[in-house]
């Protein structure tokens, strides 16, 4: 019997022959990583496909997409440079800044009064052991770069010691060019600046030399955060820092969601993308700045002792009645905390869950836990964009309605402009606001700062403003939604296949 011809083709074809060697090579190399660490099995299934499917390309993208966690070695390093901030925060000497950080926040952490509140937070409490819950916080909601630029430059012009400034996207344009040059002229006239941002989100002002342009200001550094480097053989572009946070002075804080791009305010008759951002005052101030700190310390390996200065820390008086908490998750096993903290909150829930994202691919387990909470009686509400800017997105997020609507989850999606805004309420008693997005990225592998806040005043008016997009929004009825064309269906659940990619 003769062989199939092409067999015999590929027998006499040396360079194909080697090819597939490579080829089988790289894919046991990848099934080999993938397996070494317990994972989410569709993600893994996922990357098994891709990398058998696209020979070569395949694995060369899970090499720079698909590692969802810190190197070993990388992890290592850092948990040494964590351990010096750590240990240098934690000495108490007469001489050495760490007592004055820890004055500064008031002593030890606070336990709430509320019996709900309180079983709420014990697992945060085990869960971020570096991060306590402070009380005297004031929150403020800022919608939009329109609110959240102008309070921010305004501190940036006010400050007397220090600034430190981190983002995602600083743009290469007129908003990213007028901040630089607000902490420029501070520096120069002797404010100690630090700017971190990230290599990746910030890309067109690295390339397009923005951040060349300021390199000889006295008094003003900056730190690109990236676990890449091609001559240590690492290409993990897919760990981003995605933090936003504005220290100043140790004083006045800024975070939330607004990247300092020119797109997240008003201009003209181009309205802003729909965001919230939060100034910060009272004792977390100083946990946001630690926040910073430790990052910067990861990208720089500056002194810890010079980091935690007591210029950096000192004692903030109470401004408000909030207590909050600093979560800070990332994609190394100890800072995997996110999803955690949004099944917790939601777990907790007996009255309504109210959450806000501008994308929504969460994971099985949060998907459950909606479910569920629906079922049992909770009013769930859930308002997406009903056009992400990254459309594969919105079509992803669609193959996961059909199973909330049947549990009873109202979902609203909003009408443009695009909704970037992230937080989520609980029972009118709790709130989850910051950087981070209900999808997998965000849940597995950014680093991201949200606050856990326990405050009425805050929850309520934060509902305010999410009742506000509620009500621009279409709500999306389940025997209206059964009845959508076919090729949608075959669109949402192509696009949800990849949901653990995007």
């Amino acid at each position: 019997m003769s062989a199939p011809a092409w067999f015999e083709t590929l027998r006499n074809s040396p360079w194909l022959s080697w090819g597939l060697a490579i080829h089988v090579l790289l894919f046991l190399g990848v099934a080999s990583h993938l397996l070494r660490h317990r994972r989410r099995a569709d993600s893994t299934l996922l990357w098994l496909f891709v990398t058998w499917s696209i020979p070569f390309l395949g694995a060369l993208l899970y090499v720079m997409f698909g590692v969802d966690r810190v190197p070993k070695e990388r992890w290592r390093r850092s948990q040494q440079r964590r351990r010096r901030m750590e240990g240098a925060r934690d000495a108490a000497t007469d001489d050495v800044l760490p007592e004055a950080y820890w004055r500064s926040v008031g002593g030890a952490p606070v336990i709430p009064k509320d019996d709900w509140c309180r079983e709420l937070d014990k697992p945060l409490t085990l869960m971020m052991e570096s991060f306590p819950l402070l009380a005297g916080n004031l929150i403020q909601p800022l919608l939009t770069g329109d609110e959240a630029f102008p309070k921010m430059l305004e501190a940036i012009r006010s400050a007397k010691h220090h600034i430190h400034l981190q983002s995602f996207i600083i743009g290469n344009d007129r908003l990213g060019r007028e901040f630089l040059d607000a902490v420029a002229e501070r520096a120069r006239e002797g404010v100690r600046v630090r700017v971190l941002y990230d290599r990746f989100g910030s890309s067109l002002a690295l390339w397009g030399g923005l951040f060349r342009r300021y390199r000889k200001v006295p008094n003003l550094s900056f730190a690109g955060w990236t676990l890449s480097n091609v001559f240590r053989r690492q290409l993990h572009f897919n760990l981003r820092n995605h933090r936003k946070v504005l220290v100043v002075d140790g004083k006045i804080a800024f975070t939330g969601g607004v990247n300092l791009t020119e797109g997240s305010r008003s201009s003209g008759t181009r309205p802003a993308i729909l965001d919230y951002h939060f100034q910060v005052k009272g004792p977390i101030v100083q946990e946001l700045q630690y926040s910073f700190l430790r990052d910067w310390h990861e990208m720089t390996e500056e002194d810890p002792e010079q980091l935690l200065s007591a210029q950096h820390f000192r004692r903030l008086p109470a401004e408000g009645d909030a207590l909050v908490r600093v979560v800070n998750s990332g994609p190394s096993s100890d800072l995997r905390v996110g999803v955690d903290v949004f099944f917790n909150a939601i777990n907790a829930a007996r009255k309504q869950v109210f959450i806000l994202t501008p994308y929504f691919l969460p994971s099985e387990d949060l998907l459950r836990a909606l479910r569920l909470a629906a079922m049992r009686g909770v009013r769930v509400y859930l308002v997406v964009p009903e056009k992400s800017n990254h459309w594969y997105t919105t079509w992803a997020s669609r193959a996961m309605y059909e199973d909330l609507l049947e549990a009873g989850v109202r979902v609203f999606e909003r009408h443009p402009p695009f909704i970037h805004a992230k937080a989520m309420t609980v029972d009118d008693r709790m709130a989850i606001i910051g950087s981070s997005n209900w999808d997998f990225r965000s849940l597995y592998s950014n680093y991201e700062t949200s606050l856990a806040v326990y405050d009425t005043r805050l929850v309520m008016h934060l509902k305010l403003l999410m009742s506000e997009d509620l009500h621009e929004s279409r709500e999306v009825l389940l025997p209206v939604f059964k009845r959508r064309p076919l090729y949608h269906r075959y669109l949402e659940n192509a696009c949800g296949l990849l949901s653990p990619l995007l």
